[in-house]
């Protein structure tokens, strides 16, 4: 099936439909737009996320199945817990966002590559001044240590990215938004596509066609 091309000059060109995502790559749905807030929110609100390296063009992602989270079923292991309990980390809400995002790119730039690149970072950190985008920050005696990121659109958090430079900083900041999420009647997190880091913590797949669903009852 041909990818849908969209128009950069177009930020409100409707996305093609979700069945029309690629088997392989998984969830290849279009390439091309933009990064403007209005396109980023209209990819969210349809399910879709951008990803992509810094010498492609703009791809956009529908992949089956997807990851997420019920926040009532996020599981605390024993360690987790015991972390928790010793308070060893202090946890804000939207305090530091754009240094969470530096610090994503930065650790996936040291690993295998980033694709949170400027272009990114800059159109998140709009999202962000907009009041859509989010971001939650542990500390350890006033250092950033661990955090993530992610786009909150009616009782749907779409989670983007999260580092941590010490152990269990990441689950700590993670745990805590979760708990505000469920706070605010929040129904759902978005986790995007498999990893082992977040069913640990609770995280499962379900289908496409049920995430769509989800979403067109959470987004209001």
């Amino acid at each position: 099936m041909k990818l849908v091309v969209l128009d950069a000059n177009n930020p409100a060109q409707p996305f093609p439909p979700l069945q029309n995502a690629l088997r392989k790559p998984n969830g290849l749905l279009a390439v091309g737009g933009c990064l403007s807030s209005e396109r980023l929110i209209n990819a969210y609100r349809h399910g879709v996320f951008p990803w992509f390296s810094g010498d492609d063009p703009i791809l956009w992602w529908s992949p089956h199945p997807r990851l997420v989270l019920f926040p009532e079923k996020l599981v605390v292991s024993k360690r987790l817990a015991k972390t928790l309990r010793q308070k060893k980390f202090d946890v804000t809400f939207n305090q530091a966002f754009e240094s969470v995002i530096a610090k994503c790119a930065e650790l996936r730039a040291n690993a295998e590559g980033t694709w949170i690149s400027d272009d990114i970072q800059r159109a998140y950190s709009q999202l962000h001044r907009e009041g859509v985008a989010h971001s939650f920050e542990a500390w350890h005696n006033g250092e950033l240590v661990g955090g993530l990121y992610g786009v909150a659109l009616g009782k749907v958090f779409f989670g983007e990215s999260m580092f941590h430079t010490m152990n269990d900083a990441s689950k700590v900041a993670f745990s805590h938004c979760v708990h505000y999420l469920q706070t605010q009647g929040f129904q759902l997190i978005d986790c995007q596509v498999h990893s082992e880091h977040l069913v640990s913590l609770g995280a499962e797949e379900i289908s496409r066609t049920e995430f769509y669903n989800l979403l067109k009852k959470y987004d209001q």
